[in-house]
């Protein structure tokens, strides 16, 4: 059989003792809790501790046991009547003030801060916040009906099911396109929720994603691909504001390349992009592991193949060496282009383009390929989403592939 050690006061410390102490005082736990917690021996030993070490003061409290020389307790003089009619009275009226207090401070919290108390109130009585607190007497006290606090509860449930089936529906699209914004899934969704008979505007869309973490969070990245510092010819800026400004009314008006750079888990590859001014589809793009002229034109050449009209065409891009070359200058002579390039270090001179490589690394290539193979499919699989799947906002919400089928259709 196994035999229990007899402990003293002397056995703890102090340290100890006033961790206890603090425990209870807070009131995670009650003195009989902290005993059987601890092992600590003895019916009245953390009572003890609490009157020789804790915040309150025992002699005041009614009913208190006094701690007198050699251990001996005197029962306090019971309260006449009138004594105990008079503190019920000090009581309640405490009680009331505090009442009133709470109301106001609800109050201002409701009107200026637009928290919504109902929801509170909803969420206390479910957690059983309060013990021993009825439904009945809980709405009495807010001021509501019991029908009222039910048909709010059943809505609520409602309105969880209906958010739960619209982030399925959200991480459904997001399989295809991890990072697409909440203004564009709205817009893909629709389909989807009228189906379902739900109705979601945009700020209710935007709070369902806030509250289940689905927002996008933005990425910044900065990697220096172009050399503007050459002997080369820098042509004239055809799009900047002026009398002499091309602005496109229809695909294959205005071109817009750019270079950015793609990590992998080798070293830096390299993404070329030729992209629609009109109906912003990326029209070529390649993937090579080297700056070189030959390299980088390579996304032109591929959409020259796939161009449709013979009409004047535009070709705009930074003052980049690979750009100005007489590689790359040759190929706009034998194909009739009109250069086009920005004539400063202002990035926003060649916006889109900016704009497109942004959007491919941002919200499709999210993953670090292994090699440059790897980073090509990838980039193939990428521009085909964004071409045939992402609405832009400036389209309408149309896809660029909608867009540029039925000008070339029309033409």
């Amino acid at each position: 059989m196994e035999t229990v050690q007899k402990r003293t006061q002397r056995d703890y410390t102090l340290a100890f003792k006033l961790a206890v102490v603090e425990q209870v005082e807070k009131g995670e736990l009650t003195y009989k809790e902290a005993q059987e917690r601890y092992g600590i021996q003895g019916r009245s030993t953390v009572l003890v501790w609490l009157r020789k070490h804790g915040l309150q003061d025992w002699s005041a409290s009614p009913g208190a046991a006094k701690i007198t020389m050699g251990n001996q307790s005197s029962k306090p003089k019971p309260l006449t009547p009138e004594q105990r009619i008079k503190e019920l009275e000090v009581q309640l009226r405490e009680a009331q003030e505090k009442a009133r207090l709470f109301e106001a401070v609800i109050d201002v919290i409701q009107k200026e801060h637009g928290v919504r108390v109902k929801k509170a109130f909803g969420q206390v009585l479910a957690q059983k916040l309060v013990q021993g607190l009825s439904i009945s007497r809980a709405c009495r006290h807010m001021g509501i009906s019991r029908q009222a606090y039910y048909k709010r509860q059943h809505s609520e449930i409602r309105q969880i099911a209906r958010d739960a089936k619209v982030c399925a529906l959200v991480k459904h699209v997001r399989l295809r396109q991890p990072r697409l914004g909440t203004r564009k899934l709205q817009h893909v969704l629709r389909p989807s929720l009228a189906e379902a008979g739900i109705q979601v505007g945009r700020d209710r869309l935007f709070n369902i994603l806030r509250a289940a973490r689905l927002l996008v969070v933005p990425q910044r990245a900065y990697h220096k691909t172009t050399h503007s510092h050459h002997r080369f010819r820098r042509h004239p800026n055809l799009l900047k504001d002026g009398p002499q400004k091309v602005v496109p009314d229809a695909p294959e008006q205005v071109w817009v390349a750019d270079i950015t750079y793609l990590p992998t888990a080798q070293q830096f590859v390299y993404l070329s992009l030729v992209t629609d001014a009109f109906s912003r589809k990326i029209v070529g793009y390649h993937v090579h592991d080297s700056l070189q002229t030959e390299q980088v034109s390579q996304a032109l050449k591929m959409a020259l193949r796939g161009r449709r009209t013979r009409q004047p065409l535009v070709h705009h891009s930074d003052r980049g060496i690979q750009y100005c070359s007489t590689y790359y200058q040759a190929i706009h002579a034998r194909h009739g282009l009109i250069c086009s390039m920005t004539d400063g270090y202002d990035c926003y001179q060649n916006a889109m383009a900016e704009r497109i490589n942004g959007i491919l690394k941002s919200e499709f290539l999210l993953q670090r390929p292994a090699d440059l193979q790897q980073a090509a499919r990838m980039v193939q699989q990428s521009v085909q989403i964004y071409n045939r799947e992402r609405p832009h906002q400036a389209l309408k919400y149309k896809t660029p592939d909608e867009i540029h089928r039925a000008f070339m259709t029309s033409a």
